[in-house]
């Protein structure tokens, strides 16, 4: 693998694609989107570790979980296998896709492999799975997650971890689901009626869910209520980027973050979006290739990218949920 070496001077791609004035207060105009590490096959789920100041990320198909930090020479395997560890060839996606850092301070994982969602601590001891079947029936390949403040968990199951996608005959659901896993470890469906749910985030009151759906016929971003017992209510379309994949630009609605003010940065067709509370879009993170998911790092201010086989940052004005 071709990894770019730590330098000061990191080399730059894309632009930042300005469509309401209001974005200059969230990304300076003069901003530029830094490649930090690539040569891989599919980079996503990208988290910072508050508490070692560095990044994990997941290189999906190559079942591995990588480490970048500031001044390293190299990003550098940090857990393999990541989301596989059976015997023979599972997939082309068999690694770890989502990943966060829980209250706790254990990294959770999205494994397609072992389908299932994990948490292991990052001192000493090994993985515990918190959920891996919904009424005695295993997941598709876990996606995407997060952690509400409540202690709950939620999660995306779509088939993309599976060797035949959905016409695998390994598949034990019907549904493409969104999941939640109580403080209790009881499994629930909070969302089943989706064709391909991925990224997830809470607005900053928790009161709203966002939901991803990569779905080219209908690639939106959903928003549900959430409820006091932790269910979701009706949702509706937040944004609708279906006319922008129509258009030919690149990727799918994906993985998504927000700031503390509540604008949403969501990958999608055109790199990572950039929408208002109220749904407008504001501007793009253009990266000139299909990109997976993004994450705040280092005091909150700087968006971390997952974009094909880059890991790329984009420093911002603004300041992500969790900082």
């Amino acid at each position: 693998m071709s990894v770019i070496s730590a330098q000061t001077n990191y080399p730059t791609l894309g632009k930042v694609v300005k469509l309401d004035a209001s974005l200059d207060a969230l990304i300076a105009p003069d901003a530029k989107i830094e490649i930090l590490s690539s040569g891989y096959k599919w980079s996503e789920g990208p988290v910072w570790v508050k508490n070692g100041k560095y990044l994990l990320f997941s290189d999906v198909p190559a079942n591995t979980i990588y480490r970048w930090q500031e001044g390293d020479r190299a990003a550098m395997p940090f857990l393999k296998p990541s989301g596989y560890t059976g015997l023979g060839e599972y997939s082309d996606e068999p690694g770890s896709n989502g990943l966060i850092i829980n209250q706790k301070g254990e990294l959770v994982a999205c494994e397609h492999g072992d389908r299932r969602v994990s948490a292991l601590p990052l001192t000493v001891g090994g993985k515990r799975t918190l959920a891996d079947n919904f009424q005695a029936k295993r997941f598709n390949s876990p996606n995407d997650v997060v952690q509400h403040s409540s202690g709950a968990y939620y999660f995306t199951d779509p088939p993309y971890g599976l060797m035949k996608k959905e016409n695998d005959p390994t598949r034990e659901t019907n549904l493409f689901g969104v999941y939640r896993i109580g403080t209790d470890g009881k499994v629930s469906i909070v969302v089943s009626d989706l064709q391909r749910p991925n990224g997830l985030a809470f607005s900053p009151d928790e009161k709203i869910l966002y939901v991803a759906q990569s779905d080219p016929n209908r690639a939106v971003i959903m928003a549900y209520p959430v409820n006091i017992d932790g269910s979701v209510g009706l949702g509706k379309v937040f944004y609708d980027a279906t006319p922008a994949v129509k258009e030919g630009l690149k990727g799918l609605p994906d993985g998504l973050k927000i700031d503390k003010k509540g604008n949403i940065f969501s990958t999608g067709p055109g790199g990572v979006l950039v929408i208002s509370p109220n749904g407008k879009l504001l501007g793009r993170i253009d990266t000139n290739e299909p990109t997976a998911n993004c994450a705040w790092g280092d005091d909150g201010s700087t968006l971390y990218i997952t974009s094909n086989m880059h890991v790329c940052r984009i420093k911002t004005l603004t300041t992500g949920i969790g900082f």
